[in-house]
């Protein structure tokens, strides 16, 4: 858990997220369930695959988040916001892994903006 820690710090050092979202996050980290009970919540081997693929190639993003880490950190992470894409809303966290745990898997998201960007969220 020490090097989870470390992450979420160097995140807040990056200014990627605030204080507030930090202790929110080390607080899910320190709440976490076993790994046991964990791996018999299903979907242990699936992934979340979230591109944004810009339009002039300059801030293409890339990331990959093992279901079962959204699992662990549940209730700290309820809404992810895109810049350009879901400013106002967000993506409901919440609502993808209630979809996860129902079976749902392949492509959730598909967004083209105005702009040409692509937003694609996946599971695998």
């Amino acid at each position: 858990m020490k090097e989870e820690v470390k992450r979420i710090l160097n995140l807040v050092e990056e200014g990627k997220i605030d204080s507030d979202k930090a202790a929110d996050l080390i607080e899910a980290l320190n709440a976490q369930p076993d790994t046991k009970q964990v791996a018999k919540l299903g979907n242990s081997d699936k992934m979340l695959h979230v591109r944004v693929i810009s339009d002039d190639s300059k801030d293409n993003v890339n990331v990959n988040v093992p279901v079962n880490f959204l699992k662990a950190i549940g209730a700290a992470v309820n809404n992810v916001k895109i810049p350009g894409v879901s400013e106002q809303e967000g993506i409901d966290v919440k609502m993808i892994m209630e979809a996860i745990d129902a079976g749902l898997e392949g492509k959730i998201v598909d967004i083209k903006t105005g702009s040409g960007d692509i937003v694609e969220v996946t599971i695998e």
